[in-house]
C-alpha cells in the first residue's frame, strides 16, 4: 500500500479529534478535517480514520467503517482504519477556480449504527501553465492615437488556484508600448496595452510584440502570445458608450431569446468611420454560452436557459469598434434571481433491517440526509414521517436525520412496515419529494404455548390395542400446532 508521505509528497493533516478526545472521553467531533494535495497516487494515505474516531484496531471488524458518498474519492482500509485516496483527484475538475476546495462525505459505522462527517481540503499544486485563448493577436491602431491610450487584451487562463494561478504579465522590450494589469469585476486579471509615444505610419507601419503571462508557482510556469500591430491612417474619434457600467437582474426561468439589455455607443466621426459594431470582449466561455450579442444593434439576449444553482451572476464586457479599430468598452453585471425549481431530495445512507421486535424505544433504524440545490427559503428543507406512528425522525445535524422507533413493535401483529419519508422546502409554492423505506421485524421468543382449557374429559373404550390414540386436540402458538397425544397400555 502506498502512503501519502512515503514517496516524498507532502501530506498536510488537520484533525481536531486527537486533541478533543483525551479531554472529553467518549466525545467525537462534529466534523473530522484533513488536508491533502491534489493528484496523490491511488491508495495514498489521507489519515488514520480509526484513530481519529477513537477506535482501536480490535474494533474495526465489528464497526465495519465505510465511506458513504455520491462519488467515492476515498476508501477505508478495513484492517488498519486508514482513509485512502481511491484514485488520482484533479482539483481543477472537482472545484474549478474556487479558492477553497473541500470534499465532504460521511463515514458509516455499525454496531452501533452511526454516521460521522468528514471534510478533506484539496490543496492546489502548480500543474497548469497560463495559456492565452489566441497565440496571435492582431490590432489596428491609428497613427493619431494619443499616448496613454489603453487597449484591453484577452486574459491568459490558468486552471490553478491561489498563489499557483496567474500573477503577472510582461511585455517584451520595445519603444512604443507597455503593459499594465487590470482586474475585471469578477476578479480576473487581464492585460492592457498602453501606448507610450505617438506612432508614425510612414516611419514604421507594423509592430510585433511578445506578451508573457506568469503564474506564482515554485518554479513558476508561463505562456506567451504574439501581438501584431498594424498602424493605420487617422480616425479621430472612438465610439463612446452612454455609461461605463450597467446592472441588470434576471429571473433564472426567463426563456431563451429574452431581451436582457441594449447598449448603445455613439461616434462623432462621419460616414464609414462612424459605423459601429459590437462584440463581447474578455468574457468567460459561459457568457458566450448563455448570452447572445447583436453586432449591429448592441442588444443582448439570452441564448440558453439560466440556472441560479450553476451561476449566480455573470460579468459581460462589450466592445464598440469603428472601422478604424478605435474602440471603447463597457461592462454589464447580470445578477440571477433564484426560483424554487429544484425538488428537495431524500437520501437514505444506511438502513438497519430486519429489526428485532423487542428493540427498545429510540432504536436507530436508518440514517437519512436531505438536499436542495436552491438557496434561501427555497433550499430550506424540513423532513417528517408520513402516517406511521411507530417511527419518528430526529435531527442529528443540519440536513441529517435518524429514523428511530417511537412505539413497541410486535411481529405477530405487524411483521413489515413501509415507512414514507417526505421532504418539503419552504419555497412558495413549496416543492416536496418522498421515499419509502421497507423495514422487516424479526421474531423473538416472547410467547409460551397455551391450551384452550385447563382439563379435558375423555371416554375410552375397553380392549384398545397398545399405542391407540385416545385424545387429540390442536393448540396453537405463533401459528404452530401442538398436539397432545395420550397413550396407555391395553385397557
Amino acid at each position: 500500500m502506498r502512503r501519502g508521505s512515503g514517496n516524498g509528497i507532502a501530506r498536510w493533516l488537520q484533525v481536531l479529534s486527537p486533541f478533543l478526545l483525551p479531554l472529553f472521553p467518549g466525545a467525537l467531533p462534529d466534523e473530522i478535517r484533513y488536508s491533502i494535495p491534489e493528484e496523490l497516487a491511488k491508495n495514498s494515505m489521507v489519515g488514520n480514520l480509526a484513530k481519529d474516531l477513537g477506535l482501536g484496531v480490535r474494533d474495526l471488524p465489528t464497526r465495519k467503517l465505510r465511506v458513504s458518498a455520491e462519488k467515492e474519492y476515498f476508501t477505508v482500509n478495513p484492517e488498519s482504519g486508514d482513509l485512502l485516496v481511491g484514485d488520482r483527484i484533479d482539483r481543477e475538475k472537482v472545484c474549478g477556480k474556487q479558492s477553497l476546495c473541500v470534499l465532504e462525505f460521511d463515514i458509516v459505522a455499525e454496531k452501533p449504527l452511526n454516521i460521522f462527517h468528514v471534510a478533506v481540503i484539496l490543496q492546489d499544486i502548480n500543474d497548469n501553465a497560463p495559456q492565452f485563448k489566441q497565440s496571435e493577436v492582431d490590432l489596428n491602431i491609428g497613427e493619431s492615437t494619443r499616448p496613454g491610450k489603453a487597449f484591453p487584451l484577452d486574459p491568459a487562463l490558468d486552471l490553478d488556484a491561489g498563489s499557483n494561478s496567474l500573477q503577472k504579465y510582461y511585455l517584451g522590450d520595445n519603444e512604443y508600448f507597455e503593459v499594465t494589469e487590470k482586474e475585471s469585476p469578477d476578479g480576473r486579471k487581464y492585460p492592457e496595452l498602453i501606448l507610450k509615444r505617438f506612432l508614425d505610419r510612414e516611419e514604421l507601419n507594423f509592430h510585433q510584440l511578445v506578451l508573457t503571462a506568469v503564474d506564482g508557482g515554485d518554479p513558476p510556469r508561463s505562456g506567451t502570445a504574439q501581438i501584431r500591430i498594424q498602424v493605420t491612417d487617422a480616425n479621430d474619434n472612438p465610439p463612446l458608450f452612454s455609461q461605463d457600467e450597467y446592472r441588470v437582474t434576471l429571473r433564472e426561468d426567463v426563456p431563451p431569446g429574452f431581451s436582457v439589455i441594449q447598449v448603445t455607443a455613439t461616434d462623432q466621426d462621419e460616414g464609414i468611420n462612424a459605423e459601429i459594431t459590437y462584440s463581447f470582449h474578455n468574457v468567460d466561455e459561459q457568457v458566450e454560452r448563455f448570452f447572445n450579442l447583436d453586432r449591429q444593434t448592441g442588444e443582448i439576449t439570452t441564448k440558453d436557459r439560466l440556472d441560479f444553482e450553476t451561476a449566480k451572476s455573470y460579468s459581460l464586457n462589450v466592445e464598440a469598434k469603428d472601422p478604424g479599430d478605435l474602440a471603447s468598452h463597457c461592462s454589464i453585471q447580470v445578477e440571477i434571481l433564484d426560483e424554487n425549481d429544484c425538488v428537495p431530495e431524500v437520501i437514505v445512507t444506511s438502513v438497519f433491517s430486519p429489526l428485532p421486535e423487542d428493540s427498545p424505544l429510540g432504536t436507530v433504524v436508518a440514517l437519512i440526509k436531505t438536499r436542495d440545490k436552491d438557496s434561501g427559503e427555497n433550499g430550506d428543507v424540513y423532513c417528517n414521517v408520513l402516517g406511521n406512528a411507530q417511527f419518528v425522525l430526529k435531527s442529528s445535524s443540519k440536513n441529517y436525520y435518524k429514523l428511530v422507533t417511537d412505539r413497541t413493535l410486535d411481529r405477530e401483529e405487524i411483521p413489515e412496515y413501509n415507512v414514507t419519508i417526505i421532504a418539503t422546502d419552504r419555497g412558495k409554492p413549496p416543492l416536496s419529494s418522498n421515499i419509502i423505506i421497507t423495514l422487516h421485524v424479526s421474531d423473538v421468543n416472547d410467547n409460551a404455548p397455551v391450551f384452550h382449557q385447563a382439563s379435558y374429559l375423555v371416554h375410552v373404550a375397553e380392549n384398545n390395542p397398545p399405542g391407540a390414540s385416545i385424545a387429540q386436540r390442536p393448540d396453537k402458538l405463533l401459528g404452530k400446532a401442538i398436539l397432545p397425544n395420550f397413550r396407555s397400555p391395553q385397557l
